[in-house]
């Protein structure tokens, strides 16, 4: 867990700015332009990157033309070539596993159940479940017409919040819906079979992290989002891979019973989503219907986090999934979506920490209309879309036109039929039904996570540590460098521009100078520091340098200011400039809460993360560094805490002019750290939402980032004591790194230092490493 968010970042700070800035004569660093600007540097920076971010979100509906070559000379051509799109959509929401084969829908019935729940004269309801993925299994309600051929089969997703005996008439009370939004029912009345699947809610009942130790305010969606997420699936995956199935089975029930029915596909809202991303990937689905969801999805970050797709915007908006849906027909109908307006409030006992993140009505004349629209002139093929807005587009799902064009675009010949009396209800749902889903998916997600060493061996098994060469383990290395940068981390194809360093000196200690640095990366996005330069550099001399980074919620000023001696950090960059050594202290933009961590939010969906903007910053950094007439451009080192280990393991894994790399007080089992449901170390009752990476558990842990960095020196520094993870946990994954640098024959350039403290630099055993792999001595 990130212990250093409690430092305080706020007024303190403020001051702390004030007095640093005017403490001293406003001289600038040789070679450099002054500095005048002046206030909270992290906080223009963090602004600065989050109006870059949602400048590059607004170019990226014109950007995803160059992942699109449809051929609309045919509806065969053009699905031939959109299947490439279809096939990174799948990969993207997590729908890659190979679901079950299964004879048929399993009716549930037990000694307190039977086998009816309910129905009317012209319908049935049964419940049912049906095999998905290993040990997960789809459930919900079966209606089928009271007569033996029906017109066509139909899934109707509900919204999350509903459960599927609402849209088919069978309940009763405060929970009942009006005849009107009975969907599933109406349809069943019109002589469809229809299947009602149950999605995992909003609630947060079961959101119990550390093995029941933890409840947490997270919606159940989120709470499997996190975990899936790591392991490169997705709650959204999960859930389409349950509408396959079913598709799966009516397709070949048609063919055994030999009774070819058309397959249609219905969703309100959050089921909606479902729909829309079901019908994208199968051209088996004749007909979509998307109620109470389509529209511009370039807000998606204000959109709860179980909606956060990564890499989505690059390639897909709504418009774009609906162009893998043409030619086959597809309705949209603009009704009034959920009131959600966050997650499910912290309560006695439950710990909050969920993701912020709200739905809202999106206005039907002028986003939704757009955006069908522009559906259409993506695909260019004539195909059967309709708009129809519910009560102006504000109203509820489940209008008559709504359904009666569905029907019409499934079957020419069905029709709507007029509602039928009242259903007989029989009992309420399954009050275990919603548990048994979210179970199964916590321990499918837990059992890709105890698979994830061995799907990581292979992942990388291209890479050469057989033949012990460093040479030929740089050269095979080299494509899973790039594969961390453009599909892990990502990588902003933007040119960076010309350094334009300012400086100003604000310390003028006895045995070093200090100097607050800016200097450019991209549009808005500046790199800010704090440089210290020992005074008795001599002429024509070239020092190492040690980049030493603050953790979360710092500042440079924690770390290289000498009035400040915050306990985490013990005043490192100062110790090590008082060493003889340069040192910079970056700015790096985890800072501010929900502010940077909204910054995730926005470039996730771009296929991007923070550390796409670390990165080009700490690139800028190093090369300005080796530019100083004082520095040595073949010693500049890393050396990171906390969330600045976190930086240690991934920037010098891609930036190579780093020579070096220490993390402290944040290495270990990383993938388990993300992903457990059981352990109290996890991130995943804690409220660093930001922290989960897209499919990283299948393809780098920390040994395999630490893999990057090889044959270039390589350390840990871990306080018995510290929170983050337990010494076996740390020790485990070490002890990979320890291998590779002997199979590679360089021990001596890793090591590990345990020392008997806290989640603090303890700068011992890393001094002496520095001392020793840079070449420095202190005492010279």
């Amino acid at each position: 867990m990130a212990i250093l968010r409690t430092i305080a970042a706020g007024v303190f700070c403020a001051s702390m700015f004030t007095a640093t800035a005017s403490g001293a004569a406003e001289e600038s660093l040789a070679g450099t332009q002054p500095l005048t600007a002046t206030g909270d540097f992290a906080l223009q920076m963090v602004n600065g990157i989050d109006t870059f971010l949602l400048r590059k979100i607004d170019e990226s509906i014109a950007a995803r033309t160059t992942y699109w070559h449809r051929d609309s000379s045919s509806p065969e051509k053009y699905n031939e070539s959109v299947q490439p799109n279809r096939a990174r959509l799948a990969k993207i929401i997590g729908a890659t596993d190979a679901r079950v084969p299964f004879e048929g829908l399993e009716i549930i019935a037990t000694t307190n159940l039977p086998t009816l729940v309910g129905g009317s004269q012209k319908f049935e309801a049964m419940q049912i479940r049906w095999p998905t993925l290993r040990g997960v299994y789809g459930e919900g309600l079966l209606l089928h017409p009271t007569h033996d051929n029906p017109v066509a089969d139909v899934i109707v997703i509900p919204d999350a919040d509903q459960a599927p005996e609402m849209l088919a008439g069978l309940e009763s009370g405060d929970r009942a819906l009006p005849a009107k939004q009975q969907i599933a029912r109406r349809l069943a009345e019109s002589g469809c079979r229809v299947v009602v699947p149950v999605l995992i809610d909003r609630d947060n009942k079961y959101s119990v992290g550390a093995g029941g130790a933890r409840p947490t305010n997270q919606p159940h969606r989120e709470f499997i989002y996190r975990q899936a997420y790591e392991m490169g699936r997705h709650i959204i995956g999960y859930e389409v891979q349950k509408m396959l199935a079913l598709v799966d089975f009516f397709a070949a029930d048609a063919t055994r019973t030999k009774q070819k029915r058309p397959i249609g596909i219905l969703g309100y809202a959050e089921g909606g989503l479902i729909a829309l991303y079901a019908a994208a990937l199968d051209t088996r689905l004749e007909a979509t219907c998307v109620s109470g969801y389509f529209a511009p999805r370039e807000h998606l970050w204000e959109e709860p986090i179980y909606r956060n797709v990564f890499s989505l915007l690059s390639e897909f908006g709504d418009a774009e999934l609906a162009s893998l849906v043409a030619p086959r027909a597809l309705v949209i109908e603009a009704a009034r979506a959920p009131d959600v307006s966050g997650p499910p409030k912290p309560g006695p006992g439950i710990s909050g920490g969920a993701a912020p993140g709200k739905l809202t009505t999106p206005d039907a004349k002028i986003k939704i209309s757009k955006e069908i629209v522009r559906a259409g002139s993506l695909a260019g093929l004539a195909w059967k879309v309709a708009q129809i807005n519910s009560e102006g587009g504000s109203g509820p799902p489940g209008d008559l036109e709504t359904l009666a064009t569905f029907l019409k675009y499934l079957r020419d010949d069905a029709a709507l039929a007029p509602l039928g009396p009242d259903p007989i209800v029989h009992r309420p749902a399954d009050p275990l039904r919603l548990k048994r889903q979210f179970d199964q998916l916590v321990d499918y997600t837990q059992h890709l996570l105890a698979d994830s060493d061995t799907t990581r061996r292979a992942f990388w098994a291209r890479a050469d540590r057989q033949s012990r060469s460093i040479e030929k383990w740089q050269e095979s290395t080299a494509s899973y460098r790039k594969y961390f940068y453009d599909e892990v981390i990502g990588r902003f194809d933007v040119k960076k521009l010309p350094l334009n360093v300012r400086t100003r000196r604000v310390f003028d200690e006895a045995e070093f100078t200090g100097y607050e640095v800016v200097l450019d990366v991209f549009a808005d996005v500046f790199a800010y520091g704090i440089l210290l330069v020992p005074k008795d550099i001599r002429s024509g001399e070239r020092r190492p340098v040690v980049v030493c980074q603050h953790g979360l919620e710092g500042r440079p000023q924690f770390v290289a200011d000498p009035t400040v001696n915050d306990h985490h950090y013990n005043q490192y960059a100062v110790q090590l400039v008082k060493r003889g050594y340069v040192t910079y202290a970056p700015q790096n933009p985890y800072i501010f809460e929900d502010r940077f961590r909204t910054l995730q939010r926005k470039a996730n969906p771009l296929g991007k993360t923070l550390f796409s903007i670390i990165v080009p910053q700490h690139e800028q950094t190093v090369d300005w560094l080796a530019s100083l007439e004082f520095v040595d451009p073949a010693r500049i080192a890393f050396y990171g805490l906390s969330y600045g280990g976190k930086t240690a393991m991934r920037v010098p894994a891609i930036v190579e002019k780093y020579c070096l790399s220490i993390c402290s007080a944040d290495f270990n089992e990383w993938i388990w750290k993300n992903v457990s449901a059981h352990s109290p170390y996890s991130y995943l009752h804690t409220p660093e939402y930001e922290m989960f990476e897209f499919d990283l558990g299948n393809t780098f842990n920390y040994s395999d980032m630490a893999s990057l960095i090889a044959p270039r020196p390589f350390m840990v520094e871990r306080g018995h004591r510290d929170g983050v993870a337990p010494d076996e946990w740390v020790a485990y994954e070490y002890a990979k790194v320890r291998q590779l640098y002997a199979d590679l024959k360089i021990p001596e350039r890793t090591t590990i230092e345990f020392f008997d403290g806290p989640h603090t630099i303890h700068g011992v055993g890393t001094f002496e490493f520095l001392d020793k792999q840079l070449r420095w001595n202190p005492q010279r």
